[in-house]
């Protein structure tokens, strides 16, 4: 998992960098001067405090400019033990450059102690996140970036010690290019420190309970306020010029922390006051409020897939129609990645959801590429279901999880069930990359069939998850996680080695060579190299292409109808047939079976349960599906088949294929391999290129 970085909060942390060191340089000389005067020591602590201050607020202007693609928060106790080191380190650095003479031993001698100091602050701030997994370093940029900071502490030192007295030629000049120097030393090593953490994919923030990124912000900006005090207030900098600059980077460096950079709409900070506001309105009587949290679906596979440019101007926009229609007293705030909240009248809450939904879900443009969202949210009202901020954004994110789970693209309201569901989804999602590497993911296989003859046509392969604590989870629960924690693209590779693994097992024995179908979920069709994966994969496992089958889904086929029409063919080039499955749920549009070329239809399960309805619907589709498949030379599989009325329905259609309960429910890998031999007479072999191998 990667990170990146804001360009103007990079630069910021640059200027504070500047302002530290030249208070350095500054009080090195002041304190020169008081080297007999019985204040030196007050002046010594009030130095070391403003300079840590300096140095502290570099690093988390740093830290503030580092995003991933979870929401980061600090713990506290572990970020202020990282403020004292900063703060000791400067001690030591003052009460160095600042009496007697600086031989060359005592110059390295504290230059290593600082240098260890502020590296140690570094990596101490780090931890300060409490990733889960923890962060992995990167050992010889951990070296070198400890070495730079021991170079840059004995370089500081010696430059204080040298520009201290009022006689030097040029002194503020001098002064001036040395504090840049240092600054450039004191940031490189923070950057390079930063490139050593390496973040597992999967990884959760477990301070985010704690000290969010976002009210770091505010402390942040009063540090870099207490820094420019401190340095006008002890050494009388007072040129005009650089104190206008100095107050217009502070206000813009105030601003950043209570809005976001790249949609400038309010932060989880302002959100806060907001909310109090609102409590605090309500308690004199005025009208209750509502939270509606707000999650984009899709959002990450067109971010992984098409780039984080593509990815921010699509949040732009978005963020833009969020503003839309929304009363005066309404508030809209970007919570970080696709999350959004909106504070709204209790009574119009509901339309609100309803707006955003239908706006959200029209076609966007970027850079040419017509692309789909739409959005689950979560509501929650005051006081119904909470008292403050924290309480009520819980609920509605918990309502937002439902949502999810309903099917996205709609909104829920609390009920105080959602917190279990919500819990537990938390659980599985820091259990998931666990359940990958300790073997807790399996692979079981079931049977498409033949309407006319019930003659074995291929079979599905579809993932299982036990868990240790909580037992069978289903998939529907824990794929749309692997989905938003980036984690689907390994286990879509693990399955495919899986179910080429168990081919090869199958053609060992001699068995028929049945044809296998993989479901791609829409992040994995996204990825660029997705063939060529592929391709590797069964390559090293010595599997023939035609054995494959692979299932995408309308939703991920219309993301980008061009990208995904050139993998079809791609995929089918290279002699891999691919399925439309669930169709009927998502775009529906029959035209476009002709466009994509689809090997073969699947119709959604919810079709065959108004069969049995007597529904008018499913009939219909299927009816016109069926004829259009015809003419297209595309078979059709109507899934989820329960009951002998659906079969003798599908029968009268004229549908080919069937899968469901009714015929053969999913089986485990070995008990599949019973299946098999036990269907050896009556299974319709994947091709002649692909027949098993003599045994």
């Amino acid at each position: 998992m990667t990170g990146i970085y804001n360009p103007l909060l990079v630069w910021l942390s640059l200027v504070v960098a500047f302002l530290a060191s030249y208070t350095a340089v500054e009080l090195s000389a002041g304190l020169n001067a008081l080297a007999s005067a019985k204040w030196r020591p007050l002046w010594l602590a009030g130095g070391a405090l403003s300079m840590g201050l300096g140095i502290w607020s570099m690093h988390f202007i740093g830290m503030l400019a580092f995003t991933l693609p979870v929401a980061i928060g600090y713990d506290l106790g572990i970020t202020a033990a990282s403020l004292i080191l900063a703060i000791g380190v400067s001690l030591i650095a003052l009460a160095t450059a600042s009496r007697g003479a600086l031989s060359q031993r005592r110059l390295c001698a504290a230059g290593t102690i600082m240098g260890a100091g502020v590296a140690a602050m570094h990596f101490t701030g780090m931890q300060a996140m409490q990733m889960s997994p923890a962060i992995e370093y990167t050992p010889w940029r951990v070296v070198v970036s400890v070495g730079v900071a021991i170079a840059a502490s004995i370089t500081a030192l010696w430059l204080a010690f040298t520009l201290r007295t009022s006689g030097v030629q040029n002194r503020v000049v001098k002064r001036l290019g040395a504090a840049f120097a240092m600054a450039i030393a004191i940031t490189g090593m923070h950057y390079f420190g930063m490139s050593a953490a390496n973040f597992s994919a999967g990884s959760l923030c477990l301070s985010g309970d704690k000290l969010d990124a976002n009210r770091l912000a505010l402390i942040v900006s009063a540090t870099s306020f207490i820094v420019l005090v401190g340095t006008l207030a002890l050494l009388g900098f007072h040129t005009g010029s650089l104190s206008v600059s100095l107050k217009r980077a502070n206000r813009q460096l105030h601003y950043l922390g209570t809005h976001d950079a790249l949609t400038n709409l309010p932060n989880r900070q302002q959100l806060s006051l907001r909310i109090a506001r609102a409590v605090a309105g309500c308690a004199r009587g005025e009208a209750s409020f509502a939270v509606l949290f707000i999650d984009l679906d899709g959002f990450k596979a067109i971010n992984d897939s098409l780039g984080h440019g593509v990815g921010d101007d699509l949040l732009q926009v978005c963020a833009e129609r969020l503003r839309q229609d929304l009363h005066q007293t309404d508030m809209v705030a970007r919570l970080g990645g696709d999350e959004f909240v909106i504070v709204a009248e209790a009574s119009s809450a509901e339309a609100t959801a309803a707006g955003v939904l239908r706006r959200l879900s029209e076609e966007i443009v970027v850079d040419g590429l017509p692309l789909r969202v739409s959005a689950s949210i979560g509501i929650a009202f005051h006081p119904r279901d909470g008292g403050n901020a924290d309480e009520l954004l819980h609920c509605a994110d918990a309502a937002m999880y439902a949502a999810k789970q309903s099917g996205r693209n709609t909104f829920c309201v609390f009920e105080p069930h959602m917190n279990q569901t919500a819990l537990k989804s938390l659980i599985l999602q820091r259990d998931l990359h666990r359940a990958l590497s300790d073997g807790e993911l399996s692979v079981s296989f079931q049977p498409k069939f033949r309407v006319a003859s019930q003659s074995v046509t291929g079979v599905e392969a579809l993932i299982r998850w036990r868990h240790p604590e909580l037992g069978e989870i289903a998939p529907l629960e824990f794929i749309p996680l692997a989905e938003r924690s980036g984690l689907i693209v390994d286990i879509g590779d693990w399955v495919l080695r899986e179910v080429c693994r168990n081919i090869v097992l199958w053609d060992a024995q001699g068995l028929p060579a049945i044809s296998v179908a993989v479901n791609l979920s829409p992040m994995q069709f996204n990825v660029p190299d997705l063939v060529a994966r592929i391709d590797a994969l069964l390559g090293a496992a010595g599997v023939d292409p035609c054995r494959l089958m692979f299932e995408i889904t309308e939703t991920a086929a219309m993301q980008n109808v061009e990208k995904a029409s050139r993998t079809i063919e791609t995929l089918q080039s290279h002699g891999y047939t691919v399925a439309v499955d669930d169709f009927g749920t998502g775009y529906s549009s029959l035209g476009y079976l002709q466009r994509f070329r689809f090997d073969q239809i699947k119709i959604d399960g919810s079709f065959m349960r108004e069969l049995d309805a007597g529904g008018e619907r499913g009939g219909a589709l299927l009816s016109a599906v069926v004829a259009l498949a015809r003419a297209l030379r595309i078979e059709v599989v109507a899934e989820g088949v329960e009951t002998e009325s659906q079969f003798h329905a599908l029968s009268e259609l004229a549908c080919d294929q069937v899968q469901g309960f009714l015929l053969s429910r999913p089986l485990p890998a070995s008990e599949f391999l019973t299946f098999l031999r036990a269907s050896a007479d009556r299974i319709v072999a994947a091709g002649t290129a692909c027949v098993a191998p003599a045994v």
